[in-house]
């Protein structure tokens, strides 16, 4: 099985960014807590707003493993709503104590470009404080939209390490289809 190399960014917050805040674009927005996340939603989410970045950890997980996780009180999902279409979202993790993980962000394809990004980023750093942390992170990769590492600078996150990574092709596994291009991977030999 083929290997893939990356690297891995790490980025941290160590207090509530002060300063311009970011606006919502123009037009019908609505940004919502998912209550209860039904496992098929979900997957649509990551799915939409992953695929295109090779995201496929969790298409190895079970139904029973994502639903667990789901359920547990420190995961909080916020989908971004344009026109009633969810555009995005964002996932939180606040179980470790006095800091909170930016575990999923990202925006539908179709969505990409609108300066939706900035916003919805602005409304996770915002839920993430609203907890006595004491450290706010997120790391990024090579194969993420090349604009995500500057957004996040940009957004007040600083970068603490690197990491040089492989993982298998998840396309030889089939987590995601075979054809998937991106300019970072090679081809897969036999089509």
């Amino acid at each position: 099985m083929a290997l893939i190399g990356d690297i891995v960014t790490y980025l941290e917050m160590r207090a509530r960014p002060e300063g311009s805040r970011v606006h919502p674009p123009a037009g019908r927005l609505a940004l919502m807590q998912v209550e209860a996340c039904p496992v098929p939603f979900y997957r649509y989410l990551y799915e939409t707003v992953g695929t295109p970045w090779l995201w496929f950890e969790r298409r190895e997980w079970s139904d029973a493993m994502l639903a667990a996780e789901l359920a547990r009180t420190t995961t909080e999902i916020f989908v971004l709503y344009v026109g009633g279409v969810p555009a995005g979202y964002f996932e939180l993790d606040a179980a470790a104590a006095h800091e909170t993980e930016l575990r999923y962000f990202g925006l539908a394809p179709d969505f990409i470009g609108r300066r939706l990004g900035p916003f919805l980023l602005q409304a996770a750093i915002d839920r993430a404080w609203t907890r006595p942390i004491d450290r706010f992170w997120v790391h990024t990769c090579t194969f993420d939209h090349p604009k995500a590492l500057p957004l996040y600078q940009r957004a007040g996150f600083v970068v603490y390490a690197r990491r040089d990574v492989s993982f298998a092709d998840p396309r030889e596994r089939g987590l995601v289809p075979r054809t998937f291009a991106h300019p970072r991977l090679p081809p897969l030999g036999g089509g």
